[in-house]
């Protein structure tokens, strides 16, 4: 029997744990691509100092009937979490995609913290390092912040070596990330605190009996409600992007978008940020329907959207502390400035709602539970859902890794149950990437839908600045008449 050190899993946390299977790796998959060249031995002192600041990635999760456990692994060797890597052929961004698709299909070694680093010298672009973390170990808010971590403003601080405890309470304090996605849930998260075994009790009987949904609308308030709606919502429709999965992933990312050409089309349309890019992919599926010889005139589809759920004193914390809400994608739409308003409205209600509370509770209740019940109240959810939708806002200053300035970054979320598909936008120094990963029967070609992003924002802004200056927004009928005057050439670009 081991003695290494044991502390229970969060039971969030456990639910995350057993999600994994074949077709769906529960890990959070990063890119960074640096400008200068950096030493294997370099990186491997900087995560040792300042990603090994947090504990918890010196413990491996362990499965037992009695439950989930961290455990310290009393074997622990660095060297076995950080590889050194080169591309085959020209080393351009084919290669580097396709060695990024192959490692998100690969589980990680279960006898061993789950993560990995992967160094990549010879990209065309600049020396690579990809990252592969646990879903179980935190969320993707904070796992971007944890990376970040790994970085500094200046290419001699971040050679410097760190004191632990002071640099990691100095970093949460500096991060806009919590800042900026915290307050609209935090009334939301105190709601769950009170009710949250109530929504244990009634989510578990709930997923059970589906049927009796009705009747618990009122047990525990609007968190319960919103359970209730959400498992009475129709299955998302058969499309293209849904389907029976294997067990390959692609991935695929378009080069940057212009932040401030982003934020002047939002200006511009009385928008925000995030809806016109959440409309710009929407339109980019719309595109790839079409040019695959679908109709998607009458498709509308849903994503599940990961809404920050952790208070500013616990920015620094891992763990896992999001709910998920499911937004409406009117694919359907091919009039760029209809699809955006439309992507409007479904978000200003979204941030209405206790959705994001909702499901929090339900995971802890899935963990809470067996996990014999934990894969049929997942497939329910699933069902519902096409892909994952990540946007988060990251630093718009230069950042430095191991001396090596920061050019490109991105990252992926898991999908869960059937869902096969994700897609992720992340700003960073003034430009917006977004990334795709795919299931290889569903969508091979993600790059295809990618390079549809660029297109489609470059039709938004030619409409926008047709439309002229205005107060608020433009008038509807103004926009359909534009529309349809332009219709013929937007369709050609």
């Amino acid at each position: 029997m081991s003695t290494a050190r044991r502390e229970p899993i969060a039971k969030v946390d456990t639910a995350w744990l057993r999600m994994e299977q074949p077709s769906n790796l529960m890990m959070i998959t990063g890119v960074i691509v640096l400008e200068s060249a950096v030493e294997l031995e370099h990186l491997k002192s900087v995560i040792a100092n300042r990603f090994l600041a947090f504990p918890r990635f010196r413990q491996k999760a362990v499965e037992t009937p009695r439950g989930c456990w961290w455990e310290e692994d009393k074997d622990f060797e660095i060297t076995s979490h950080i590889r050194l890597t080169a591309l085959p052929g020209k080393a351009g961004k084919a290669e580097l995609q396709e060695l990024v698709s192959e490692l998100a299909s690969t589980p990680l070694d279960k006898t061993k913290p789950l993560w990995q680093f992967h160094l990549v010298e010879n990209y065309e672009r600049g020396p690579v390092v990809i990252s592969r973390i646990h879903h179980a170990y935190a969320d993707g808010i904070a796992l971007v912040q944890v990376l970040l971590s790994l970085t500094e403003d200046s290419a001699e601080k971040s050679e410097r070596e760190v004191e632990q405890e002071h640099w990691k309470r100095q970093r949460a304090q500096e991060s806009n990330i919590f800042k900026r996605l915290m307050a609209p849930a935090k009334e939301g998260l105190e709601a769950v605190t009170h009710v949250s075994q109530k929504v244990a009790e009634e989510a578990l009987h709930l997923l059970s009996h589906p049927h009796e949904a009705v009747d618990y609308a009122g047990v525990a308030g609007e968190i319960l409600s919103e359970l209730a709606t959400a498992v009475l919502l129709e299955d998302d429709p058969p499309s293209r992007f849904k389907g029976k999965l294997g067990v390959r992933k692609n991935t695929a990312w378009a080069e940057p978008l212009d932040l401030e050409e982003v934020k002047a089309v939002g200006k511009a349309l009385g928008c925000t940020v995030n809806d016109v890019l959440i409309s710009v992919m929407t339109g980019a599926l719309h595109r790839y329907l079409v040019a695959c010889g679908d109709d998607p005139s009458e498709l509308a589809i849903r994503a599940t959207v990961p809404v920050n759920l952790r208070p500013l004193e616990h920015a620094r914390d891992l763990g896992n502390h999001f709910g998920l809400v499911f937004l409406d994608l009117p694919v359907y739409e091919d009039n760029p400035l209809r699809r955006t308003y439309h992507i409007s409205e479904f978000m200003a209600a979204l941030k209405q709602s206790k959705q994001a509370v909702m499901s929090f509770g339900l995971l802890a209740a899935l963990g809470l539970g067996p996990s014999a019940l934990q894969k049929p109240a997942l497939e329910l959810f699933s069902r519902k859902a096409s892909l994952v939708l990540t946007n988060v806002p990251g630093p718009q200053q230069p950042l430095y890794l191991a001396g090596s300035k920061l050019k490109e970054m991105m990252f992926w979320v898991p999908q869960t149950g059937s869902v096969g598909m994700g897609i992720s936008i992340l700003s960073y120094c003034g430009q917006v990437f977004c990334g795709m990963i795919s299931d290889h029967r569903l969508v091979p070609d993600p790059q295809l839908v990618v390079d549809n992003f660029q297109m489609e924002f470059a039709n938004l802004l030619h409409l926008t600045m047709l439309l002229g200056p205005c107060e608020g927004r433009p008038d509807p009928a103004e926009v359909e008449l534009m529309h349809e005057w332009l219709d013929g050439d937007l369709g050609a670009t």
